[in-house]
C-alpha cells in the first residue's frame, strides 16, 4: 500500500494535482492505475464456464475468426458478382445485406418505395432473385449470415428454396439469419408487424430450425444497432443479454426444451472506439449469458455459451479526412480480437459517405487478414486475461449491465420493457448526450472537431442507379408471376394467413408455410401481405427526449447566440419558428433525427417529429398541416436524390415555395450540387456540429447570425 501512495504522490506531482480519473459515459470511473488489488474475481480459462476468456479452449490458435463480410447492393447479380469477387480475394463467410424495400415487406414495384430499390443493400423480390445471388456458390459448403428481421419469413424460406434447387436440404445449412425483433422496436425501426405476433414469428422459426436446420442458427440478438443509436457500452450490453433471455422465454413458452434450441442462438456486438471497453465488454457479454441461461434452466453448457458476430462502428466513420477511417477500423477490429469474437466485418472507409467501392472493401477485407496473418495476435488466446485493467472492467460491466436487466426482469421482461419505452429513451439520452460531447470538442474525433483539414479532397464512391434497378427488379416480378401455376400459389398465399390466424403449432408454423407458398413463387411482398392480414402493420411517431443537449451546454457563449437568435426571431414571427423533421422512405434509422429533434427542441425551436417511413407526399401534408418554416429532411438510405426533390416539388404545387427544405445524414459531396439545384438550401453530413446548423437555420429564417467567436448579441 506504501507503494500504491508514493506513486499517486509523484503522479499528482507530475500533474500539479489534476485528477486523472477519467469518467465514461457509461457511468464508470476509470482510475489511472490498476493493480492485482482490483482484481477481485478469477476469470477462468478459455473453453470453460463462464467463458469470460473465450467460448473455446484454443480460441485463434485453432483456427482464427470468420471474415464475415457484410454486403449487398444494386440486383441479386450484382450482388453476386461481388461475393463471389471477395470470396476469391479470402473472405470465408457471406453476410447478405438487404434493400431497406425487402426489409419492410415490399415488393419493388410497390409505389412506397420508389426511392429504395437496391440502394442501401440487394433487392430481393422472390426466389429467383436468391437463386441468382447464390449462383455458383455451394450453400452447402458457404455459411451465410443474413440481416433480416421485419420480412424474416419471406427470406428465410427463399434461402431454403434457392438452397432445395441447389440440391441442398436444410440440414446442410449452415449460418446464422438475424431474426431479432425487439431491438428493431427499439432503434433499428424495420419492422413490420406488432410486437406479440413478432414473437410469435421468432418462436416459429425456432421450431422450424430445430426440427429442420439442426447447424443453422436461427436468431443473431443484436447490440450492434443501439450502440449505433448512440447506446453506451453498458446500455448495449445490458438490452442485448435481456432481449435473449425474452426470445429463450418465449421459445419455452411455445413447448420447445430450452436446450434444444438455446445452443443455436448467437449475438452481434457493435466495437467502438473506446478500446479497452470493448475487449471487456465481449468478456463480460459472456459472463453474463452463462448467468442468465443458468437461472434460466438450460442445462447444457452449449445452452449457455456466448456465441457472437461483431462489426466495426459506423456511427465512428466520419466523412471528413476520411482516410482517418481506416485507422478508426484497424483498432476496432483488433478490439473485437482481443475481445474474442467468432467473426467479424470491417467497415471500409468511405461508408460514412456511401457504399463501398472494389477499392475501399479491399482495405477493409484487408485489415483483417493482416492481422490474421502478420501481426501473430493469433497466436496466443485471451492475451490480454489477467490485465489489471482488462479484469477490472469486464467485471464493472457485468456489475452494472446486471443492474439493468435485473429492473428490466422485475418489470415483466423485455418485451413489457420495450413496450414502455424506457430503453428507447435512455439511448436516446445517451446519444444527445454524446453529440453535445463532440459539438462542444469535449469529446475529439480527429479531422472533424481537431486537426480539421482546410480542405476535403473528394473520393470515389459508389452510386447505384436506383431507377433502373427498380426497373430491372419489376421486370422480373412480372416475368415470375406469368410462370408460376397461380392457382398453387394462390392456395399457398391462403394457407399461409390461415396458418397466421391460428394459434401457433405444428399445423400453422408460418415458415413452413411460407416455405411452401416460396417454393409456388410467391414474391416477398405477398408473403408479407398474408400475415399482415393477420397481424396488421405497426407504426410509430418518435418522441424525441428533451433537456439533454440544453443542460450540457450550459454557459457556452456560442449556444447563448443561438438562443438570442431564436429568441429574435420569436419576437418578430409571434411565435417560435417550427422545424418539422422528416423522414422519408423505408429507412428506420432515426438516431440523427432525433439528436436534431431533440437539440433544437433545446434551443427553443418548435419541433415537429414525423412518423417514419413517410412518402414525400405525405411529409408535404404535414409540413402545410403544422404551418412549418422549414423541413429537415434525414436520408441515411441513399434515397436523397429521389425523395427530397420530389418533397420540393410537392410543396412548390402547393404554393409553399417558402418553405425551407434542408438535409442532413449520409450524403456523397458529389450530390450537394444536385440538390442545391433542386432548391436544398442546406446540407448537413456526418460531423456537422448541430449548434453551427441551427445558426445556419435562423440565417435562412432572415436572422442575421453573428459568425463563429464573435461577441454575443442581445435579443431583440
Amino acid at each position: 500500500m506504501a507503494e500504491i501512495n508514493d506513486w499517486k504522490a509523484l503522479a499528482e506531482k507530475e500533474v500539479k494535482g489534476r485528477d486523472l480519473t477519467w469518467n465514461t459515459p457509461e457511468g464508470i470511473p476509470v482510475k489511472p492505475l490498476y493493480t492485482a488489488e482490483d482484481v477481485t474475481a478469477d476469470p477462468g480459462l478459455p473453453g470453460f464456464a463462464p467463458f469470460t476468456r473465450g467460448v473455446k479452449a484454443s480460441m485463434y490458435a485453432g483456427r482464427p475468426w470468420t471474415i464475415r463480410q457484410y454486403a449487398g447492393f444494386s440486383t441479386a447479380e450484382e450482388s453476386n458478382a461481388f461475393y463471389r469477387r471477395n470470396l476469391a480475394a479470402g473472405q470465408k463467410g457471406l453476410s447478405v445485406a438487404f434493400d431497406l424495400a425487402t426489409h419492410r415487406g415490399y415488393d419493388s414495384d410497390h409505389p412506397r418505395v420508389v426511392g429504395d430499390v437496391g440502394k442501401a443493400g440487394v433487392a430481393i423480390d422472390s426466389v429467383e432473385d436468391m437463386k441468382i445471388l447464390f449462383d455458383g456458390i455451394p450453400l452447402d459448403e458457404m455459411s451465410v449470415s443474413m440481416t433480416m428481421n421485419g420480412a424474416v419469413i419471406p427470406c428465410l424460406a427463399f434461402y431454403i428454396i434457392a438452397a432445395e434447387e441447389q440440391g441442398v436440404t436444410p440440414d446442410k445449412l449452415t449460418g446464422t439469419i438475424q431474426n431479432d425483433i425487439l431491438k428493431e422496436f427499439m432503434v433499428r425501426n424495420t419492422y413490420i408487424y406488432p410486437p406479440e405476433p413478432s414473437m410469435r414469428i421468432i418462436s416459429d422459426i425456432f421450431a422450424y430450425t430445430a426440427d429442420n436446420m439442426p447447424k443453422f442458427n436461427s436468431i443473431s440478438i443484436s447490440g450492434y444497432h443501439m450502440q449505433e443509436a448512440g447506446a453506451t457500452q453498458v446500455q448495449e450490453l445490458a438490452f442485448t443479454i435481456a432481449d435473449g433471455m425474452e426470445y429463450v422465454k418465449y421459445g419455452v413458452a411455445s413447448g420447445l426444451d430450452i436446450d434444444k434450441f438455446a445452443g443455436r442462438l448467437s449475438f452481434f456486438f457493435a466495437i467502438g472506439m473506446n478500446f479497452f471497453m470493448e475487449i471487456a465488454k465481449l468478456r463480460a457479454a459472456r459472463t453474463l449469458w452463462h448467468r442468465a441461461m443458468t437461472q434460466l434452466g438450460a442445462q447444457s453448457e452449449r445452452s449457455k455459451m456466448l456465441r457472437t458476430h461483431c462489426q466495426t462502428s459506423g456511427v465512428s466513420l466520419q466523412e471528413q479526412d476520411p482516410y482517418n477511417n481506416v485507422m478508426r477500423t484497424t483498432i476496432e477490429a483488433m478490439a473485437a480480437m482481443l475481445g474474442g469474437t467468432q467473426s467479424l466485418h470491417t467497415n471500409a472507409l468511405d461508408e460514412a459517405i456511401a457504399l463501398p467501392t472494389d477499392f475501399s472493401a479491399r482495405i477493409a477485407r484487408n485489415t483483417q487478414i493482416v492481422i490474421q496473418e502478420e501481426t501473430g495476435m493469433c497466436n496466443v488466446v485471451d492475451p490480454l486475461g489477467g490485465s489489471y485493467y482488462i479484469e477490472a472492467l469486464t467485471k464493472d460491466l457485468v456489475d452494472k449491465a446486471w443492474e439493468i436487466i435485473e429492473r428490466v426482469e422485475s418489470e415483466g421482461g423485455m418485451a413489457k420493457a420495450v413496450g414502455a419505452g424506457w430503453p428507447k429513451a435512455m439511448i436516446e439520452e445517451a446519444a444527445a448526450a454524446r453529440q453535445a460531447r463532440v459539438d462542444k470538442g469535449d469529446d475529439v474525433i480527429v479531422g472533424v472537431n481537431k486537426y480539421r483539414l482546410a480542405e476535403e479532397e473528394p473520393i470515389e464512391t459508389l452510386e447505384v442507379d436506383n431507377h433502373k434497378v427498380r426497373e430491372a427488379q419489376i421486370a422480373r416480378i412480372k416475368r415470375t408471376r406469368e410462370n408460376r401455376d397461380e392457382a398453387k400459389c394462390q392456395a399457398a398465399l391462403k394457407a399461409l394467413a390461415e396458418g397466421a390466424k391460428a394459434p401457433a403449432g405444428p399445423g400453422a408454423n408460418m415458415l413452413a408455410l411460407a416455405v411452401d407458398a416460396a417454393r409456388e413463387r410467391a414474391t416477398l411482398g405477398e408473403i408479407s401481405d398474408a400475415m399482415e392480414a393477420a397481424f396488421g402493420r405497426y407504426g410509430t411517431t418518435p418522441t424525441p427526449v428533451k433537456g439533454v443537449y440544453g443542460g450540457a451546454y450550459a454557459g457556452d457563449s456560442r449556444y447563448q447566440q443561438v438562443l438570442n437568435g431564436v429568441e429574435a426571431v420569436t419576437t418578430r414571427l409571434g411565435r417560435a419558428p417550427k422545424l418539422f423533421v422528416a423522414k422519408m422512405g423505408q429507412d428506420g434509422h432515426d438516431r440523427g433525427a432525433n439528436v436534431i429533434a431533440s437539440a433544437f427542441s433545446d434551443m427553443g425551436f418548435d419541433v415537429v417529429s414525423g412518423p417514419l417511413f413517410q412518402t414525400p407526399e405525405e411529409a408535404c401534408k404535414m409540413a402545410l398541416d403544422n404551418n412549418v418554416d422549414a423541413v429537415g429532411a434525414s436520408s441515411l438510405a441513399a434515397g436523397h436524390k429521389t425523395l427530397i426533390p420530389e418533397l420540393i416539388g410537392h410543396l412548390k404545387e402547393a404554393g409553399r415555395a417558402d418553405i425551407k427544405v434542408v438535409a442532413g445524414g449520409v450524403i456523397p459531396p458529389q450530390d450537394y450540387d444536385f440538390l442545391k439545384k433542386a432548391g436544398v438550401q442546406g446540407i448537413y453530413g456526418p460531423g456537422s456540429n448541430v449548434v453551427e446548423c441551427a445558426a445556419d437555420m435562423l440565417r435562412l429564417l432572415g436572422h442575421n447570425m453573428p459568425p463563429v467567436g464573435s461577441e454575443l448579441e442581445s435579443a431583440e
